[in-house]
This record gives structure tokens, C-alpha cells and sequence, in this order.
């Protein structure tokens, strides 16, 4: 039986684990889509933010989905790092955040349907993305990973969570932060 090899075309490799751990995800890269999203994407993707909807958590997912878009093989070897663009439907990492996802969506599909009538402006706005998380990430800092998902899971609520389990409730804050 001859064995197939694939070619030069990028391919992702999974840990055997389900869960997503953080030594499967590189920091560095993951602080750079952050930062890239928090300081440009307001100032300088007007055509992608202009659309109702899109808000900050949006476009944190889209920083993390531009680098798959972009594809440059060397992105692949950090699969694990897009989930959390939007979680997961068992809730690992965190409940899927079904507006953001929904968003991120529409926003492709419009990008894409835009590009095949030779208006490609947010497909270029999401190339500008990819290029400037991967400046930022030799430089930028963040929350540890427990610390994001932590948040993320703080927050599932307000972005529509969803996960097998059914619809996220609102989580209560700790008996020791409520106010007296």
C-alpha cells in the first residue's frame, strides 16, 4: 500500500487530548491577536466595524480567525489557540459565545460575497489584522490563559453561551466580592 504524502499545503495536528491545556497554546502569539485587536481594530477597520454588531469580542474572534484565513503554515502548529475564538460546544475551553460566533460569520460570508464583486475592503481589513497581530505578538502581554478563560467563562452570558449543556446562566459573583 503506497502511503499518500500531502505536499507543501499546511495541516493542523492535534494534541490527543480533548481539552484545551495551556501548554497547547503559544501565549505570545495569542497576546499579539489580543493586542492587535484592542488597539487597532476600532481606529483602523472601519469597513469591518461599521457593520452593527461587530463589537470588541467580535473582533478578537476575527484576529484569531484572520491568521486561518491568512493561513501561513507555521500559524497551523498552534491549532489548539482557535478555539478560542468561540469555544466549544462541550465548554471546553468555554461555552460557545453564539453572538460572537453569528457575527464572525455574517462578517466572513460578507467579506467573501464583497471580494467576488471586487470589493475586497474587509477582506483587506482582516489581512490588516493578521499583520498586525503577528507584529505585536514579539512584544505584546496579556492575561495568563487560565486568566482568559476565566473571563471568557465570566462573560458566556452576555455573548449568548451555549454549550450541549443548554444556555449559560449568569454567573454570580463570589460571596466575598458582593457588595454590603
Amino acid at each position: 500500500m503506497k502511503v499518500q504524502v500531502q505536499g507543501i499545503l499546511p495541516f493542523l495536528v492535534m494534541p490527543e487530548h480533548h481539552d484545551v491545556r495551556a501548554g497547547d497554546v503559544h501565549l505570545r502569539r495569542l497576546h499579539g491577536n489580543l493586542a492587535a485587536a484592542a488597539e487597532r481594530g476600532a481606529a483602523d477597520f472601519p469597513d469591518l466595524l461599521l457593520t452593527p454588531g461587530v463589537g470588541a469580542r467580535t473582533v478578537r474572534a476575527l484576529a484569531l480567525v484572520a491568521e486561518v484565513v491568512n493561513g501561513a503554515p507555521c500559524r497551523f502548529s498552534d491549532p489548539a489557540r482557535f478555539s478560542l475564538a468561540h469555544g466549544g460546544k462541550d465548554r471546553h475551553p468555554f461555552p460557545v459565545p453564539l453572538k460572537v460566533y453569528d457575527e464572525t460569520i455574517r462578517v466572513l460570508k460578507s467579506a467573501v460575497q464583497r471580494a467576488k464583486l471586487g470589493q475586497d475592503e474587509q477582506l483587506a481589513a482582516l489581512q490588516r489584522l493578521d499583520e498586525e497581530s503577528r507584529k505585536l505578538e514579539r512584544a505584546a502581554k496579556g492575561p495568563t490563559f487560565e486568566g482568559l478563560l476565566a473571563d471568557e467563562r465570566a462573560h458566556s452570558h452576555q455573548y449568548g453561551g451555549r454549550s450541549v449543556f443548554g444556555w449559560e446562566p449568569p454567573v454570580e459573583p463570589a460571596a466575598d466580592c458582593r457588595p454590603a
